[in-house]
């Protein structure tokens, strides 16, 4: 058994993940592998080096202070480089965003693995050595951490082996996170490959959530200093019948009513693929749903039907419009800029359940699907 936390630990984690949730905020998934950002620079030509990824990381970071992109963003993720790296000013890049009022945070897994035994199914690897980078990353600033577990749906998966496997590994990440002070961003993404409907992928992802908190009870987490960033439940990409935003929101609403404990801070969504539009449209009828038999709508979160803070940890749909106005030209930094003001806004305004479908982007409804996505 880890060693108990303190009281003073346990507030310390429950007080970041609930400033990175607070009043509609969410999080800016800038956590991208060396190789991963370079496909995102190579669709707009430019060069995968240091100084370019560090270019790019900074236009995210220094919106003006009139831009109130902190009043959107609780939090940001990023890679290890970044988290060391420094922009062409000489100011940390933990800085630039603890200026905004946004908490630094770190991807910490390594990576997935083919995972023996299964067909094709993978297992994240990254804990040998967790303890002592969490140590490190938290010196440098890093409040909160993530670590992404990859299910597939297809042919005889996911398996039991496979679920059992990625819940373990995500539960004992996140108490490993949190003996060293860093909140665990819990992620177990259904992958949206494939031709399956809606109703399957509700099946999957509610079996999967369920094994990933009997482990996270198994392993101690402490559930009020964590968040879980789990995919919204959609069909297929290659589905025929895709399902209206009122769809994904009954569905995921219900899949996490039936799995997720109430004392969990809040839920930070990943995109999943979808363009910038559908994944705030969908976010934001996820905050309008209702259960069709609580007759007293207005006090839903409060007689708890949905008791978690509803929210967002978007990379691709925070940041495909800004690459596209960005092309790597300094000329057009800020243009690219206010591309992620209004991402940022439409999504801030879509977890109050506000969003009126009022702004648009250079991508806008553009597909952000990669097949068998990675980090």
């Amino acid at each position: 058994m880890a060693p108990a936390l303190t009281s003073a630990q346990k507030k310390e984690l429950r007080q970041i993940a609930q400033s990175i949730v607070e009043n509609g905020k969410g999080i800016l998934a800038a956590d991208e592998s060396t190789g991963t950002i370079g496909k995102r620079l190579g669709s707009i030509g430019v060069e995968n080096n240091e100084d370019n990824r560090r270019d790019y990381r900074e236009l995210l970071f220094t919106l003006s202070k009139d831009s109130n992109i902190g009043s959107s963003l609780g939090g940001c993720i990023l890679f290890e480089e970044t988290l060391f790296q420094s922009a062409s000013d000489g100011t940390s890049m933990v800085k630039l965003l603890q200026d905004h009022g946004i908490v630094p945070g770190i991807k910490v897994d390594k990576g997935v693995q083919p995972l023996p035994g299964t067909n094709g199914e993978t297992v994240t690897q990254g804990i040998d050595g967790l303890q002592d980078r969490c140590k490190k990353y938290k010196a440098a600033g890093a409040q909160f951490a993530k670590w992404r577990a990859v299910i597939k749906i297809g042919d005889d998966m996911p398996s039991e082996l496979g679920i059992q496997e990625n819940a373990v590994t995500l539960a004992r990440y996140a108490t490993i996170c949190q003996q060293e002070g860093l909140v665990p961003i819990v992620e177990p993404e259904v992958l949206c490959d494939g031709t399956h409907t809606l109703a399957r992928c509700q099946e999957v992802t509610e079996k999967v959530l369920a094994a990933v908190y009997k482990a996270c009870n198994d392993h101690h987490l402490y559930l009020e200093g964590s968040l879980l960033k789990p995919n919204m439940v959609t069909a297929g990409m290659q589905c025929p019948d895709q399902a209206t935003p009122e769809q994904v929101a009954e569905a995921t609403v219900v899949t996490l009513q039936r799995t997720v404990p109430a004392a969990v801070v809040g839920i930070t969504f990943l995109s999943g693929g979808q363009s910038e539009e559908n994944a705030t449209l969908n976010l934001n009828a996820i905050n309008q749903y209702q259960d069709p038999d609580d007759n007293n709508q207005q006090s839903a979160r409060s007689s708890g039907r949905k008791p978690w803070k509803l929210s967002f940890s978007y990379g691709r749909a925070l940041q495909a419009s800004v690459l596209k106005a960005w092309q790597g030209k300094k000329e057009n930094v800020a243009a690219a800029q206010q591309e992620l003001q209004k991402r940022a806004y439409a999504n801030h305004m879509a977890c109050l359940g506000q969003y009126t479908g009022d702004v648009t982007g250079a991508s806008g409804q553009e597909s952000l699907f990669v097949a068998n996505h990675t980090y």
